[in-house]
Formats: C-alpha cells, sequence, structure tokens
C-alpha cells in the first residue's frame, strides 16, 4: 500500500500538472478552448480550494490524487507515467473506506475511465447528454455495485 494522504497547498502545482497531463492523455474529444477554460477553473479555483486524497510514491511525490464529495469521487486523476501501477485502485478503496458504495460522474466519451470504473464494479445508473457547463460531453452517471468490484464488462460504446 502507497502512502495516501490529504493535499496541503504546497501540493498544489503539483496536482495541477498531474491533471493537465492526465486529461491531455485520457480527453483527446476536448476542445483546446474547452481545456483551457478547464485547466484555469481546476488549477485556479478547484485544487487550491478543495482538499484531495494523494497517492505518493516511495519519494513522497504525488503520483495522482481523487476528490470525494460525501461518497461521490468528484476527482480521479493519475500521473500518465505512473497509470497501470493499481494507484486509481488504491485510491478508490481508500475512499470507499471512507464513504461507503460511492458514485461517479465519468465523461461517456473517456472510454478508458468508463472501462475502468466498470471493473472496479460500477454500473451507469444514468446519462446526461451535456456535460454540467452544458457542453457537448455526454456524462454517465455511475454507482458502483454492492460487491465494490465487479466482473470486467465490455465498453458502452465502441
Amino acid at each position: 500500500m502507497r502512502d495516501i494522504r490529504l493535499s496541503t497547498e504546497s501540493d498544489t502545482a503539483a496536482l495541477a500538472d498531474i491533471w493537465r497531463a492526465s486529461v491531455r492523455a485520457t480527453h483527446g474529444f476536448l476542445s483546446e478552448a474547452d481545456f483551457l477554460q478547464l485547466d484555469r477553473l481546476v488549477s485556479e479555483h478547484y485544487l487550491p480550494a478543495t482538499r484531495v486524497w494523494i497517492v505518493a510514491d516511495d519519494k513522497g511525490r504525488a503520483r495522482g490524487f481523487l476528490g470525494l464529495a460525501g461518497a461521490k469521487v468528484d476527482s480521479l486523476f493519475i500521473d500518465p507515467a505512473s497509470r497501470g501501477q493499481g494507484l486509481g485502485c488504491e485510491l478508490l478503496a481508500h475512499a470507499g473506506r471512507i464513504a461507503g458504495r460511492l458514485s461517479v460522474d465519468v465523461n461517456e466519451q473517456n472510454i478508458q475511465a468508463v472501462g475502468f470504473y466498470r471493473r472496479m464494479g460500477f454500473q451507469p445508473i444514468g446519462r446526461s447528454p451535456v456535460d454540467d457547463a452544458g457542453r457537448p460531453y455526454p456524462i454517465l452517471h455511475m454507482r458502483q455495485d454492492q460487491s465494490g468490484i465487479g466482473e470486467p464488462i465490455a465498453p458502452l460504446i465502441a
């Protein structure tokens, strides 16, 4: 198990860098204008004002983070260089120990994220045709099944 801790103000720049790299690697559907607008919101407003759970490497460097609002995962981003090492699974397990059965809203076009959440036992319970700002990025509303970890299921979209 890696070190998981709450963020501090001094983590903001590193977390913003993780967010940018992760979004660039997984959100190819975003327009550049939308990316820049979201970057400003995340780096200047969300991360400085919100304490998130950080997973750190053996040198204490942040490699990913998870935001939690009650039992809803409101952000989960892993540094692309650290993907595939179980960091997202560890953060979700940590969040589940805190909040119980989790829910998440995920961009439907982010096939990797949809697949990850399905492997972690989340099932779609609804869909919005646009994101919360009215942009043309459909959102899947997902909730963890009772077991917490489900069997891999084929993606919703090919």
